[in-house]
């Protein structure tokens, strides 16, 4: 589709105005379906290289901002950063953008525990699921995240002190130089106390029984899943993914080469076509 521009929306969810990334046109996407693209430890920001190829497949694509994460409004703290709350709040955004059940998701990171639970450890209805470089089974939290979930490092991080932080998370998972402003960029959001909490809050709140808790359900799942991963990330190596695609019914595993933890920086093209031909139309 030519005229394709990237742009961010807010639609209120729980009273408080949820932001997200979608891309639009000439003639609109309103009509088209709905694929919903959930963050982790980072922000919308991650999906961005992808969005216009993916609405020139014929997808209204919807990165959201988890709610006082990126430039959604709110504030997490312990209860609400769970991954099954998120997964509950998501499921109020897609109603309030106009996605309809049974719903398409794309989970990077953090964001992939929390469309796993959407999948099939609730109510929604989920066509198919997408997890990009995600967190599975034990795989997480890594030690940068982990150390977050004791209180009194919580207490004494000063904005300056995860900014710092982000910074060296951010620059690796990119895996490839970076300038300083798109690194800057990146860290944007982190720049907020109110954005920093709520980051501490989803650190705090990251547990893998989240994840392991639903393997069985996984494994009995006969919804069509995708793995699109970056073959050289440091902070969810691949070997998860290859276990995942083996065990898990209607599979597949799509190797992204040369690419870290966020490969949509990496190889934008291979990652929107492999999330086009598995969410368009003429595929679903």
């Amino acid at each position: 589709m030519s005229s394709v521009t990237v742009t961010r929306k807010a639609v209120d969810v729980d009273g408080r105005p949820a932001s997200y990334l979608t891309a639009d046109g000439p003639d609109g996407l309103a009509d088209r379906p709905a694929v919903l693209l959930l963050h982790g430890t980072y922000w919308s920001r991650v999906w961005l290289p992808v969005l216009a190829e993916l609405a020139a497949a014929g997808l209204r694509p919807v990165a959201v901002d988890l709610p006082g994460l990126g430039r959604s409004a709110g504030e997490l703290d312990a209860e609400t950063a769970t991954v099954p709350a998120l997964a509950d709040w998501v499921r109020r955004f897609a109603a309030a953008v106009g996605a309809d059940e049974p719903l398409l998701v794309a989970g990077h990171d953090i964001g992939g525990a929390v469309a796993q639970h959407l999948a099939v450890g609730g109510d929604t209805e989920v066509a198919r699921l997408a997890l990009v470089n995600s967190v599975t089974y034990d795989s997480w939290p890594v030690p940068g995240v982990e150390r977050f979930r004791d209180p009194e490092v919580v207490a004494a991080t000063t904005v300056e002190e995860l900014l710092t932080a982000r910074r060296t998370a951010v620059t690796a998972a990119l895996g490839r130089p970076a300038a300083e402003e798109e690194i800057s960029e990146y860290l944007d959001p982190w720049r907020s106390r109110r954005v920093g909490r709520s980051w501490m809050a989803l650190a705090g709140a990251a547990d893998n029984r989240y994840t392991l808790d639903l393997v069985p359900a996984l494994r009995r799942s006969a919804m069509p899943k995708l793995l699109v991963w970056g073959e050289d990330d440091g902070f969810q190596g691949i070997a998860y993914a290859e276990r995942f695609a083996e065990e898990m019914p209607l599979t597949e595993l799509v190797r992204v080469p040369n690419a870290g933890h966020i490969p949509m920086e990496n190889d934008a093209e291979a990652v929107a076509a492999a999330l086009s031909a598995f969410f368009a139309p003429h595929g679903a």
